[in-house]
């Protein structure tokens, strides 16, 4: 069945995906507030019975699109009236999840508790419970409800009490760069009588616990990810909990609607670079993070923009590639750069971990820094200072990035729209002991 070869839109779309699953989606009418129109949608796994199950779930949908026009049409006392299958015995209204489940839609045209309930033939309280990262659900109904929940786009009503506390989600804990973020974000909420609270995403997950669920079940006024990428999952879970989001330097674009802080990485990787072709380096090498990550991919291209523009093209025979930003990368990979035929003059790192690393490779090979090698870092970490010599680096603003993404989280929570998807601060070159004019060999 070939895309857009189903019936007219009025009776519903079945859909091909490259997968082999069908997917089923049915016009449900027209968003009252903005006025965009809405479709329920169901995704049928491929197999034999694939298409006779599409058919089955398309009847479903078209029913369930009727009834939500009908109560849509319906005034006065029709609108709390229970919900079938799902029923609304059980539910304490004190609990945020379950405000205004007993019916489909409240009274502004949004989806209830309820109506996610029926939809996954479950009670409304199980509802309640997957929203507030309780236990007490089986794994695949959680599921379920958290792609309902997701794929219908319920929000939480924004009545819902939250504790007085600003989290942020770190995955591993890396003790400088963290400390200055969690300082930056107290120093953005404090005022407010908010406290701050942090997670380590990769302990959780080693535990074989959901950072996301903890996170509802503490019930946040705010969340900040940093350095760090979410699935779809865990976005539309927190989102459909109301829980405001900023991700901190993401790893990548996201691909949901999150705001996000992250430092000027593209240029700190230019002005870098320019600062050794200024002391007259031409043979420079690179040491650069998983270019998985988008910050190590910015620092990679602002220096290859400034050689390009200095007309030095950046020589990829001396690009190496680490996965970690860890001192071990950065230590093997200068090993095997000074013991080319032509070692490199310079070596700009990914970070300064990294930076270590090749401080390291260059004692052991008996060069000297910067007499032999000109090395600069990335990050401003504050041993940096302390090395012998003292690291050329440039500086990332962690606290005003922690305060930055902390402020536009306060601006969420306060139900104000982000006026900017994209916040970058500035970085700055900070020039030590590590880089001179290259010396005659």
């Amino acid at each position: 069945m070939k895309a857009g070869s189903g019936p007219r839109r009025s009776r519903g779309e079945i859909e091909r995906l490259p997968s082999g699953s069908l997917r089923v989606r049915v016009y449900a009418g027209l968003d009252p507030v903005s006025k965009k129109r809405l479709y329920l949608t169901e995704t049928v796994p491929g197999g034999p019975e694939a298409e006779a199950e599409a058919e089955q779930a398309r009847n479903r949908l078209l029913g369930e699109a009727a009834e939500r026009k009908a109560l849509r049409g319906r005034k006065g006392g029709d609108r709390g009236r229970g919900t079938g299958a799902a029923g609304s015995g059980g539910l304490d209204p004190s609990d945020p999840g379950v405000s205004d489940a007993a019916g489909v839609e409240d009274r502004r045209g949004q989806l209830t508790v309820a109506a996610i309930a029926r939809m996954a033939s479950v009670s409304a309280p199980t509802v309640s419970k997957v929203l507030n990262g309780r236990p007490g659900v089986a794994p695949e109904t959680r599921r379920l409800v958290e792609r309902l929940l997701r794929e219908q786009g319920y929000r939480r009503p924004e009545k819902v009490m939250r504790a007085a506390v600003v989290e942020v989600v770190f995955y591993g804990m890396h003790g400088h760069l963290a400390v200055e973020i969690l300082r930056g974000v107290q120093q953005a909420v404090g005022g407010q009588g908010l406290a701050v609270a942090f997670t380590d995403a990769r302990q959780e997950e080693s535990a074989g616990r959901s950072w996301a669920q903890a996170l509802l079940a503490r019930r946040p006024t705010g969340v900040v990810v940093a350095h760090m990428g979410f699935s779809p999952e865990q976005h539309g879970l927190l989102a459909a909990s109301g829980i405001p989001l900023v991700a901190l330097d993401p790893t990548s674009e996201p691909l949901h609607p999150v705001p996000s802080v992250a430092a000027a990485n593209r240029h700190g990787g230019v002005a870098a670079a320019q600062h050794l072709l200024d002391l007259g380096h031409r043979r420079i090498a690179v040491v650069t993070g998983p270019l998985e990550r988008r910050c190590a991919r910015d620092r990679l291209e602002g220096v290859r923009t400034a050689m390009g523009a200095a007309g030095v093209p950046l020589d990829e025979h001396l690009v190496r590639t680490g996965m970690w930003f860890s001192f071990e990368e950065g230590l093997s990979h200068a090993r095997e750069l000074l013991s080319l035929a032509e070692p490199p003059t310079a070596v700009l790192c990914g970070n300064d971990l990294q930076a270590f690393g090749v401080y390291e490779a260059a004692r052991q090979a008996g060069a000297r820094i910067p007499g032999d090698l000109s090395v600069v870092g990335f990050d401003d970490i504050s041993y940096t200072r302390w090395c012998g010599p003292p690291m050329t680096t440039v500086h990332q603003p962690f606290s005003e990035l922690g305060a930055a993404a902390a402020a536009l989280v306060l601006d969420l929570a306060g139900g104000e729209s982000a006026a900017q998807t994209r916040i970058e601060l500035a970085t700055t070159l900070v020039v030590r002991a590590s880089t001179a004019r290259p010396t005659g060999r």
